[in-house]
């Protein structure tokens, strides 16, 4: 889906948004109007640290990852963004640049929603205001766990961690961006320190490594060793 919806769909993808979902038709219809569809291949910057906020972003199709970069070039993953994920909440908000870059790492399709269309929903919507709010606090929350993890936790107990949240049931599908590079990005850690980790857990009999899964194997260990 590379071509420009209709406005129609455009409506009905809006409206799906979990932060619009309480929003009239009209005010939809507004939305969709101001709302630029934008599509990006693997490897293209969706928004760059440093840059100015133009919107809210939701995700349609495709992944893309949020990433610090430091001067040295290393990255540290802050998220995964899967189809039907908004960002770029708490930076649309405020008059601070971008804090973070988002990278396709396939082919995806945005929207994009312009920030003056934002602002006149918060002033004239208190429950779209509270809705940000949350938004904002979970991210919030996700953060703290995020330096918790890098902090307090040697990289087995963080991988430990990863695969348990990520697994739908005792698998954790691996795109095939899903490299031990990025995994390694975003537990905050290098590719080698990543791989012994793997090796690891799977000697250990916790997990069986495939080309394209994980599986987890023993939850019960796994767990202890996550806290």
């Amino acid at each position: 889906m590379t071509n420009h919806p209709a406005l129609a769909q455009i409506i009905q993808q809006i409206g799906k948004i979990p932060l619009f979902t309480e929003l009239d038709e009209g005010m939809l219809r507004e939305l969709a109007q101001a709302s630029r569809w934008r599509t990006y291949e693997a490897g293209e910057i969706v928004v760059l640290e440093g840059e100015a906020h133009p919107g809210l972003y939701y995700l349609q199709y495709g992944w893309l990852k949020v990433v610090k970069v430091s001067p040295a070039g290393r990255e540290q993953i802050l998220r995964f963004l899967e189809p039907g994920d908004t960002f770029n909440e708490i930076g649309v908000f405020t008059s601070q640049p971008n804090p973070a870059t988002a990278v396709a790492l396939e082919s995806a399709g945005v929207w994009l929603v312009p920030r003056p269309a934002l602002l006149r929903l918060l002033r004239e919507q208190p429950d779209f205001a509270q809705q940000i709010i949350a938004k904002m606090a979970d991210r919030m929350l996700h953060l703290v766990t995020l330096v918790t993890d890098l902090s307090l936790r040697p990289v087995t107990g963080r991988l430990a961690r990863l695969l348990l949240q990520d697994a739908v049931g005792d698998v954790l599908e691996r795109p095939h961006w899903f490299t031990q590079a990025e995994l390694a990005a975003r537990l905050g850690t290098v590719p080698d320190v990543v791989q012994r980790a793997l090796r690891s857990l799977e000697n250990d009999g916790l997990i069986r490594v495939d080309r394209h899964q994980i599986h987890l194997l023993n939850r019960s260990a796994l767990e202890k060793i996550a806290l």
